[in-house]
């Protein structure tokens, strides 16, 4: 009897996971905001928070478990909430800026983050896209949050307590609170900005509460004050009241970089009258028909979780720094010049992530608002005098390139029009040719210029990685400006520049090594070495970044056969490395070293791409099966899902894309290279009414490999597709099988585009 009992568990539990979902009718109930939030400073399973948010929301809220000034504000097996914090944070590496908490506490008067904290248990937290919910239990209150994209309503069901109270704290680094009992009313502003300061940079905000105020006191800090206001390093605010068993509470907040009235403007505008189900209902209406814009069936339940939850985390960055002032016009507060402009603005975004395919699905799906990002480029621009290579929310002097080349020229050349290009295109030609401020330009921009690299006995860090991003930003200035019909001259120089990788080719090793300003390799060299002459990586995962000119890096290999062997190496070397340039193992060395995938660092992106490469030399069957692989190995909607840092929407999206079995290797060509799809079926509806579908029904575990590709009826033998054919509206059918086929795009008139091969 027990084995038999046994059996039909087992049998149970294979049935609910082999179960297939064959429509998403909410794919919002789907996502898991939790995925990733199991990371620290020493390995990242993806370094994100459960951000309660619309889609590129100016604000988002999170339960805050870290301290104050923590960049890791909520990680999953924290066990105490601090407060809920409006945050503005891409990254932990990046922090957050112009941040507030509220928190409430029963009991005594507790206002210092320590002693308010309470203890908390998934086991009672409901965290939603549009909604959270979760149980105190030291305060014994459960506390609940709705976002809208300016806004955001809290309701708090408290005990019976004399004293419940309600603590906000607008953190140091000044700070001001003014408590109006009158008018159940509690204003204030934040200026904490992680990079340091910024000019008249204030995050204001405005809360109404709907019980009369018994309670009110500010602190400077630690420190009581006399009165109801208070602007100091440290402002805290808290008011308080008696209430009954069960008594629910509400809040209703905004926030303004702008002004306070602004954030009461925000608040009347995205609340109105609407109560706090009704505002849950419309941002839940608001992500389902975002996330449905892609309809995915045919797959297992963890799939389609992994699917969705990577897409949430897609549509959130850059977020909006915008709003709507009185006269209904977009304005926008500058991080370059402290003040009040028209037109759009973004932030939240760094661009030597997010130009490899987070811009490439924007630009696909929702071309609208990636029309709003370029608008809000040009504003950068103007008011800063350079574009921006990180963005949080102004200069950031991180990473390296200047891929914000590829981000401008993609949206153009895919067909985004109603802004002024003139401009952008001459602000690329003057971050090609300059360097600026917080590492916009180009950094050793004259070696580039005149050597064709950036030397590495030079004093610039990072050389051979800046030298072969310039190029790949070379090619996308050529193709803008081809577009543009600029002079020959322009154009010529452009796509010769873009030719530079050629410089940093050592055909010794077959690999990327930086060189030194007398012509001659740096010595000694070893492949394994992270940093140095690299960014995040070494000379095995940065020797793949020629995106736009992959046919000559094979040539330069000594043909198709030697690049194989290169790219299959990749998987079977062991996960060696040299961490000496950084004094210790970072935690990108970490996650390739733990992935099982040899030298394989999808962790980080300058190796992403990689997989795809084998289109271009011959075996796109390999393609085929590393894809699979990746993402049954490394993706899953768990707080443990994914592999490194989610930055900014990048590593989801390119999840999002293989799954739908193409991917942007070189995004400023218009094309999608070929891989797998994941789903039997999905239909991406485009903004211009037109769908794309992508049917593969024979799709399972078993048969990742394709066989066969039609393009509306018609047989496809291509290992890409164009974007422009897609945009019309395209079927797209793949017939699977368990076993490579290795005749189907094995010749060379089916490979991708590459800039040797012509255009």
């Amino acid at each position: 009897m027990k084995k038999i009992f046994t059996g039909f568990v087992l049998l149970a539990c294979k049935a609910i996971t082999a179960q297939t979902i064959d429509n998403a009718a909410s794919p919002v109930d789907y996502v898991n905001p939790l995925m990733g939030t199991q990371s620290d400073y020493g390995v990242s399973n993806g370094n994100t928070y459960p951000a309660v948010a619309l889609p590129w929301g100016m604000n988002f809220w999170t339960p805050q478990t870290g301290r104050n000034g923590d960049g890791w504000q909520y990680t999953y097996t924290a066990t105490q909430i601090r407060g809920f914090k409006q945050t503005h944070q891409p990254s932990p590496w990046m922090n957050d800026y112009g941040m507030f908490s509220i928190m409430p506490v029963t009991g005594s008067i507790k206002a210092s983050q320590d002693k308010r904290a309470s203890w908390f248990s998934h086991k009672t937290e409901i965290t939603k896209p549009y909604y959270y919910k979760v149980y105190l239990a030291d305060a014994d209150v459960t506390a609940e949050i709705v976002p809208t994209e300016r806004s955001a309503q809290f309701r708090f069901t408290f005990p019976s307590n004399d004293s419940s109270t309600i603590v906000i704290d607008a953190f140091d680094k000044g700070s001001y609170i003014k408590i109006i009992p009158e008018e159940k009313k509690i204003i204030g502003y934040s200026t904490w900005y992680a990079g340091g300061p910024l000019k008249n940079f204030k995050n204001y905000f405005v809360i109404y509460v709907d019980k009369p105020i018994t309670i009110a006191q500010t602190y400077n800090d630690s420190v009581l004050n006399n009165g109801f206001e208070t602007a100091t390093e440290h402002a805290l605010g808290v008011i308080g009241f008696k209430t009954a068993k069960g008594e629910v509470v509400h809040l209703k907040e905004a926030s303004s970089f702008i002004s306070l009235e602004q954030a009461e403007l925000n608040l009347q505008r995205e609340q109105g009258n609407d109560d706090f189900n009704a505002l849950e209902a419309k941002a839940k209406d608001t992500w389902n028909k975002t996330l449905g814009r892609i309809q995915v069936s045919g797959g297992t339940v963890d799939q389609t979780r992994t699917f969705y939850s990577c897409l949430y985390r897609m549509l959130f960055f850059p977020n909006k720094l915008y709003e709507i002032n009185k006269d209904n016009k977009i304005v926008h507060w500058s991080p370059y010049n402290g003040e009040t402009l028209d037109g759009y603005m973004f932030a939240g975004t760094g661009f030597w992530d997010t130009f490899r395919a987070l811009y490439p699905f924007l630009n696909l799906m929702f071309p609208s608002i990636s029309k709003e990002m370029q608008e809000g480029l040009i504003n950068d621009y103007k008011e800063g005098g350079w574009l921006p290579e990180w963005s949080s929310p102004g200069y950031a002097a991180v990473m390296v390139g200047n891929n914000s080349a590829s981000v401008v020229a993609e949206a153009y050349l895919k067909g985004l029009r109603g802004y002024d290009i003139e401009t952008l295109f001459e602000a690329l030609v003057h971050g090609a040719n300059a360097e600026g401020p917080k590492a916009t330009g180009r950094k050793g921009v004259e070696y580039y210029n005149t050597l064709g690299y950036v030397p590495y006995d030079v004093g610039i860090n990072e050389n051979a990685a800046r030298t072969l991003e310039y190029a790949y930003d070379d090619y996308s200035i050529y193709r803008l400006a081809k577009a543009l019909n600029k002079p020959d001259s322009v154009v010529n120089l452009y796509k010769q520049r873009s030719m530079n990788y050629k410089n940093l080719f050592d055909a010794s090793t077959r690999l990327m090594r930086g060189k030194n300003k007398d012509g001659n390799f740096q010595s000694p060299f070893n492949p394994f070495k992270w940093g140095d002459a690299f960014t995040e990586g070494n000379s095995w995962h940065y020797s793949w970044g020629v995106f736009h000119d992959v046919e000559g890096l094979i040539n330069l290999m000594g043909g198709a056969k030697n690049f194989i062997t290169m790219l299959d190496s990749v998987f079977i070397m062991p996960p060696v490395f040299d961490d000496s340039y950084y004094g210790g193992v970072i935690h990108e060395i970490r996650e390739m070293q733990i992935a099982g995938m040899g030298q394989y660092a999808h962790g980080n992106q300058p190796i992403q791409h990689m997989i795809y490469l084998y289109n271009y030399a011959g075996e796109p069957w390999k393609t085929q099966y590393w894809v699979r692989e990746t993402m049954n190995k490394l993706y899953k909607a768990t707080p443990d899902g994914y592999c490194g840092d989610e930055d900014n929407g990048q590593t989801s999206a390119w999840y999002i894309f293989s799954a739908l079995g193409l991917y942007p290797v070189c995004p400023a060509s218009a094309q999608y290279v070929i891989g797998a799809p994941l789903f039997k079926k999905a239909t991406l509806h485009l903004e211009n009414g037109k769908d794309i579908v992508i049917s593969a029904p024979a799709n399972s575990d078993k048969n990742i490999y394709v066989n066969r590709v039609s393009l509306n009826g018609k047989l496809y033998n291509y290992n890409w597709f164009d974007h422009a054919v897609l945009m019309k509206g395209a079927t797209i059918n793949f017939s699977m099988q368990a076993e490579p086929d290795k005749q189907r795009g094995t010749k060379k008139e089916s490979f991708p585009f590459s800039l040797s091969k012509g255009e």
